[in-house]
């Protein structure tokens, strides 16, 4: 009788705490909210790794989702208007394709799509120590230099014909080395306008060209006269003070003439 009424007790305790345990379960969980929904919108972007000059088409895109609340200025939608468009800047696969990325439409491929509207490229002789050694790089800029002869003078003057001139291409590379090494060839392709591309033509067929490199950040347009050998206080013909000219003077050896005579031997000289 006894332990029939301790079961029943245990077992009307085991509902009460139970029933308790589910009443505080209730009122102090809170509903577990669903996640927003973000609004997405598809953008082109690039379905390989793509490089600078190289022509699109449908099959080298993909399409890629992006929050719609950070819209991509200048982003495609579809990738059908990008068919036949050059890259300006390489691209890593899966990166949005942007209008400013580029090359105008119909403007053709290869490096006349670096070209700006109104401006002209073209291309002067360097060598290797014209070219400061292989650094010129695309991108880069220089000034240009000639040295040629005024009239019959035998004293040649150097003139500066173009400042802060960017370089499109050094040979056939028109991109700088990925691990920055130094590129030399024996041609090297400018940006100018239409004025300065006739002085750079001018420049070639008066003498010898040469290019200065300067700062990527330095524009300033410096006004100077050419220089020639008499500003640097220089004459080749002149002798340098102190030099002590030297005078060779002819010596003429002796010769002499051994007689021998039985036992008599002479010896005779003679200039």
């Amino acid at each position: 009788m006894f332990a029939k009424r301790l079961m029943t007790g245990l077992l009307m305790a085991l509902v009460i705490s139970g029933l308790f345990t589910f009443w505080l379960s209730k009122k102090f969980s809170k509903p577990v909210s669903a996640a927003p929904v973000v609004a997405k919108v598809q953008y082109v972007a690039a379905g390989k790794n793509l490089d600078a000059g190289e022509v699109l088409t449908t099959a080298s895109l993909k399409m890629v989702d992006w929050n719609a609340s950070t819209p991509l200025d200048g982003a495609v939608t579809k990738p059908e208007t990008l068919n036949g468009r050059v890259l300006l800047y390489p691209l890593s696969a899966g990166e949005p394709i942007l209008e400013r990325q580029l090359s105008n439409a119909g403007s053709g491929v290869g490096l006349s799509t670096k070209i700006p509207e109104g401006m002209r490229a073209i291309a002067l002789k360097s060598d290797e120590v014209v070219g400061v050694a292989g650094f010129m790089l695309p991108g880069t800029h220089v000034d240009v230099l000639v040295t040629y002869h005024i009239g019959q003078s035998p004293n040649p003057v150097t003139a500066t014909v173009l400042q802060d001139v960017q370089i499109l291409a050094i040979g056939q590379k028109t991109a700088p080395d990925p691990d920055g090494k130094a590129t030399t060839a024996d041609v090297v392709t400018l940006l100018v306008n239409p004025a300065d591309a006739e002085k750079a033509v001018l420049a070639c067929a008066q003498g010898t060209v040469h290019f200065v490199l300067r700062n990527g950040a330095d524009h300033e347009h410096v006004s100077d006269k050419p220089t020639g050998l008499d500003g640097m206080n220089f004459d080749p013909n002149k002798e340098k003070p102190g030099a002590h000219k030297l005078t060779l003077t002819t010596i003429t050896k002796p010769y002499e003439v051994e007689t021998i005579n039985g036992n008599k031997k002479s010896v005779e000289s003679f200039q």
